[in-house]
């Protein structure tokens, strides 16, 4: 059976998300517990979602991470309309958190020190993918992989993963910090009596926890 939020609900929701996040992260029920939709809209309001991976969790600051192509429809539709959604789901215990926030670009150091922390070939592939546009067949990719590989002077020993390399990060290529203005939490339940709660944010602070009907 599912658990149930707890009563009284906590003033600060950061510890109950940390909690459920770090709890499916541990358990590794499903292979990207740390999977979230990003929700953005373009200037014209055409709403756009898709999968992206949580970087990092600030709960100070009620601030999430997460990286990307610069140039990518994501981060335009953020640079134009710098407001977003978040959402988690971890179907096997029936959980659910949805966010409402602010995105603006992490600093420079920031984005560095995540970008050299990946693998090699995920640093190759941010030089040589111009994200989302067109290309003729995925053997041109690798060709483009390639030739970053050579440009960059990467080791061919670096390329089958027996070493690291030196992989400078891409100007086009950086960090967002998803600042949360609304957080929801929601467990399921039978019948969909599924209990649910919210909270707000402003200036620093949580106001009191609302409890929703399902």
């Amino acid at each position: 059976m599912p658990d149930a939020l707890p009563d009284p609900l906590p003033a600060d929701p950061m510890s109950l998300f940390v909690s459920w996040f770090d709890e499916a992260c541990l358990e590794k029920a499903s292979p990207n517990p740390h999977a979230m939709t990003l929700c953005t809209a373009t200037p014209d309001g055409v709403p756009n979602g898709r999968i992206v991976l949580c970087k990092g969790i600030d709960a100070a600051a009620a601030r999430i991470r997460f990286f990307t192509n610069y140039t990518s429809p994501k981060a335009r539709d953020l640079e134009s309309n710098p407001r977003a959604a978040l959402v988690f789901h971890w179907d096997h215990v029936q959980r659910q958190v949805r966010m409402q926030g602010t995105v603006a670009r992490l600093t420079a150091a920031e984005s560095d020190e995540y970008f050299n922390s990946r693998p090699v070939l995920s640093r190759l592939g941010a030089w040589a993918s111009d994200q989302s546009r067109p290309i003729e067949s995925h053997e041109a990719l690798m060709e483009k992989v390639a030739a970053a590989a050579a440009k960059l002077e990467v080791p061919a020993a670096a390329l089958l993963g027996e070493e690291d390399a030196n992989i400078p990060r891409p100007v086009h290529w950086g960090g967002y910090g998803f600042t949360i203005t609304r957080m929801e939490v929601w467990i399921g339940a039978e019948g969909r009596l599924h209990d649910r709660a919210a909270w707000t944010r402003s200036g620093g602070g949580w106001s009191e926890p609302t409890r929703l009907q399902p």
